[in-house]
């Protein structure tokens, strides 16, 4: 566990596939991306944008790794769990979760709200010293209306999945210009782990951060220190900043 026995750390970050940069300046940022979630040292690693396969990137880039994204981005001893939301001419994407502990189980929702826009939301189970945690990743939709009709979905899975006395962890890309969607969050008991009084913590775009569409809600842990890592190899790597909460283990 990255700091004490009494805290763990939760990350959540959208690596934009990869890749990054427009035609003949597209590049391979995956490695990086890598070495960047090991140095995190979180103990849940929420992940959007993950890609599975993709034929055209395995043929335009020499280094492209010969496994799933998920798999190859999870530091040594964690495991590794992935989802498809979107399939595509060349491949599949969706979301990924990384973490320390072991995991119990673990299931997937499309939350699609229209055929143009392929979204999901991946539930992990997970064994926290004999405590189960319950961690939800999704990436929500463009469109104000498909957000709120997401976040309905959302509730409708938490009341019929997960025990109102489980911890549990939403986080991922919510698309959230303003933090609209921290209202309804807040009525499911989820708490906005950015809601701290702090240092802004802007996520998009990386090179010069001016919102935040990344969060990390939860309920039965309080969070205790909310963060975003800034810097030129950060804004590198993916369109998003990463987004870092640590939490308190032992609150209930």
């Amino acid at each position: 566990m990255n700091a004490t026995a009494n805290t763990f750390r939760v990350a959540t970050y959208n690596i934009h596939k990869g890749v990054q940069g427009i035609g003949p300046a597209r590049r391979l940022e995956i490695h990086n991306l890598g070495h960047a979630i090991e140095g995190l040292d979180a103990d849940i690693v929420c992940l959007q944008e993950v890609r599975k396969m993709n034929r055209q990137g395995a043929l335009r880039f020499a280094r492209w790794p010969d496994m799933p994204q998920a798999d190859f981005l999870a530091p040594e001893g964690y495991t590794a769990v992935y989802e498809t939301n979107a399939i595509t001419r060349h491949g599949e994407h969706g979301n990924a979760l990384l973490t320390r502990w072991p995991v119990v189980r673990t299931s997937h929702r499309d939350i699609s709200d229209h055929r143009f826009e392929q979204r999901g939301l991946l539930h992990a189970h997970i064994d926290v010293d004999g405590r189960a945690v319950h961690a939800i990743v999704l990436h929500l939709g463009l469109i104000k209306g498909s957000r709120v009709r997401q976040i309905a979905q959302l509730r409708d899975f938490i009341e019929r999945e997960i025990p109102p006395e489980d911890a549990l962890i939403v986080a991922g890309d919510f698309n959230d210009w303003g933090a609209r969607m921290r209202y309804a969050m807040n009525a499911m008991g989820l708490r906005d782990s950015s809601d701290l009084r702090g240092p802004p913590t802007l996520t998009y775009p990386s090179r010069l951060p001016v919102t935040q569409l990344d969060f990390i809600y939860a309920r039965r842990f309080a969070p205790a220190a909310c963060s975003v890592p800034r810097g030129p190899i950060w804004a590198r790597m993916s369109d998003h900043l990463p987004l870092l909460t640590d939490f308190m283990l032992s609150h209930s």
